[in-house]
């Protein structure tokens, strides 16, 4: 058995270690939203296990890597919408939403308190009465994770 000092100090060196990968793996989501990512890839490029991936992740930020995605491409959406040049279909496409219009719409619902079509009309009608962030936290998705991977497995163009 190690000394408990010895012991502490390495914890605390895993642990900012694991800080460090979910940082990495936030700015990967940051900056790739709109591509198709899933707990698992994004696991084998931190080099950890999806599983303590998914926990560390939700430890950090509050939220599973797949609900911290969707609130980024919410995010998105809602700066698309509000440039009022692209429909509902074409900013789904340009968040990397395409395969799944539902989910999209129930999401951004949840998440924006309308649904992208609303939000639309008064990005023309009302802009300063828009929320411009995700203001309000839906609940994290349910359902078996394979739906989400399903989700990303999806290949649709590159548009941002």
């Amino acid at each position: 058995m190690c000394h408990p000092a010895l012991r502490r100090a390495l914890i605390a060196a895993q642990h900012l270690r694991d800080l460090a990968r979910l940082r990495r793996v936030r700015d990967r989501i940051d900056r790739e939203y709109a591509r198709p990512l899933n707990v698992e890839e994004l696991a084998r490029a931190a080099g950890m296990a999806p599983g303590r991936l998914s926990r560390q992740f939700r430890l950090a930020y509050d939220a599973s890597p797949y609900a911290y995605l969707m609130v980024r491409r919410t995010e998105r959406a809602m700066a698309l919408l509000r440039r009022g040049d692209l429909g509902v279909p074409e900013v789904r496409r340009a968040v990397g939403c395409a395969s799944s219009p539902g989910v999209f719409g129930e999401r951004f619902t949840e998440l924006v308190g309308m649904d992208p079509d609303t939000y639309l009309l008064r990005a023309a009608t009302a802009p300063g009465e828009l929320p411009w962030r995700v203001t309000r936290r839906g609940p994290v998705p349910s359902g078996p994770v394979s739906s989400r991977n399903e989700e990303a497995t999806a290949t649709e163009p590159q548009l941002a």
